[in-house]
C-alpha cells in the first residue's frame, strides 16, 4: 500500500521514518521549518537519546492534495489542527482510501453507529460544525491507539524514548478490512509491536482514561508526571478524576477493570516523562484540551453522569490556556 503521514511530529515522524525504512511506500505532509528540513535532508530518526540518526528520504509537501494518492493517510495532527486541514484531507483522500487517526482523545467518529443512548451522537467538543464526521464516516476510518512517545530537537529530526505499541481496529467493522491487515503487516515490518482490536473504543478509552488527568494536570503545574504523582494531595484530585472518567465510560458500555490508583501506579513505573499536553504548552502550542478533557465531560454530561473533579480541571485548565494563548474557547 502506500502510505502518506499527515503530520510529521514526534509520532508521525516516527512512523514515517520506520515505515520507510522497511520498504514500504511513504509520503508525508508537513510545514514550515519541517517542511523545509525533510525535502533537504530527509526525515531523521534516533532510536534513543545517544543512537546515531538515521536518515529516510520521502517525498513531502505542505498539502495532501500535492501528493500522489495514498491508500492510507495516517492522521497524526494534534487535534487542535483538524479543523484547519479538513478540507486538505476531503479532496485528497482517494475514494478507496482509509484515514488511520494516529491522535489523543475522543475521535470525531466515536459514536456514529454506537449503541445505546449515545447512538450517532455528534461530539461537538471535537467537531463542532459536524464537518469531520460529514467528510470521514467510521466507515472510512481506522482508529489507532497509539503506545508510543517521542520529542523533536529540531524541525524533521525525531527521538523516540519510549513505547512501541500499536493497537488498530476499524472503526465500522463492516469495512476497510483489508486495510487493515496489509497496515497491521507492514507496520510489523517496520519493527512496531501491533495489534488488531474488535473493539478499537474501548482501547482509545483505555488510554484516554489514563491522559484524562494527567495531561491537563502537568499543564497546570507545569510539572513532569513523577512530580505529580509523588504529592499526595496531587496524586489524589488525578485519581478522583480517573476514576470518575471510569464511571463515565462504564455508562456507555467501555468500563476499565483497573482502579485509578492501579493505572496511575503504572505510570509511576514509567518515572519521570512531560506528557504530550505539558510539552505543547512549554512549546506555546495550542493544548489539545477538548479531545482529551472537554469530550469526556460532554459525554458525562449527556448520560447525566457528574463529574465535579473532571470539571474543576477543565475549567482551571481553560482559563490557564486562554491567559497563556494555548486555548480559545468555541
Amino acid at each position: 500500500m502506500r502510505y502518506c503521514i499527515y503530520g510529521l511530529g514526534a509520532i508521525g515522524g516516527q512512523i514515517a521514518a520506520r515505515l520507510a525504512r522497511a520498504g514500504a511506500t511513504v509520503s508525508g505532509v508537513a510545514r514550515n521549518d519541517a517542511l523545509a528540513a525533510i525535502r533537504e535532508r530527509g526525515i531523521g530518526l534516533r532510536e534513543n537519546r545517544g543512537a546515531p540518526i538515521a536518515w529516510q528520504p520521502i517525498e513531502v509537501a505542505e498539502r495532501l492534495t500535492d501528493l500522489p494518492p495514498a491508500d492510507c493517510v495516517v492522521v497524526a495532527v494534534k487535534t487542535t489542527a483538524l479543523p484547519a486541514i479538513a478540507e486538505d484531507l476531503a479532496a485528497g483522500l482517494p475514494a478507496h482510501g482509509s484515514i488511520v487517526t494516529a491522535m489523543n482523545g475522543v475521535p470525531w467518529w466515536f459514536f456514529d453507529g454506537f449503541g445505546g443512548r449515545m447512538r450517532d451522537h455528534r461530539l461537538h467538543s471535537v467537531d463542532p460544525d459536524g464537518r469531520l464526521a460529514s467528510a470521514f464516516p467510521a466507515r472510512r476510518v481506522i482508529g489507532a491507539a497509539i503506545h508510543l512517545s517521542g520529542f523533536m530537537p529540531a524541525p524533521g529530526e525525531i527521538v523516540r524514548t519510549s513505547g512501541n505499541r500499536i493497537v488498530l481496529g476499524t472503526a465500522d467493522p463492516a469495512s476497510r478490512a483489508v486495510h487493515v491487515g496489509a497496515l497491521r503487516f507492514d507496520l510489523r515490518e517496520a519493527g512496531f509491536d501491533v495489534e488488531v482490536s474488535l473493539d478499537i473504543r474501548r482501547d482509545l478509552w483505555f488510554k484516554l482514561y489514563g491522559n484524562v488527568s494527567l495531561n491537563p494536570a502537568s499543564v497546570l503545574t507545569r510539572m513532569p508526571a513523577d512530580r505529580i504523582l509523588g504529592d499526595p494531595l496531587a496524586r489524589d484530585f488525578v485519581a478522583r478524576c480517573v476514576t470518575e472518567a471510569n464511571s463515565i465510560g462504564r455508562a456507555i458500555g467501555l468500563g476499565i477493570d483497573q482502579s485509578a490508583e492501579e493505572r496511575l501506579e503504572s505510570t509511576a513505573l514509567l518515572g519521570s516523562f512531560k506528557p504530550s499536553m505539558l510539552q505543547d504548552a512549554e512549546a506555546g502550542r495550542p493544548i489539545e484540551l477538548d479531545a482529551l478533557l472537554t469530550s469526556v465531560r460532554e459525554i458525562g454530561a449527556a448520560l447525566g453522569v457528574p463529574s465535579p473533579n473532571i470539571d474543576a480541571l477543565l475549567g482551571l485548565c481553560r482559563l490557564h490556556g486562554e491567559a497563556n494563548g494555548l486555548y480559545h474557547s468555541r
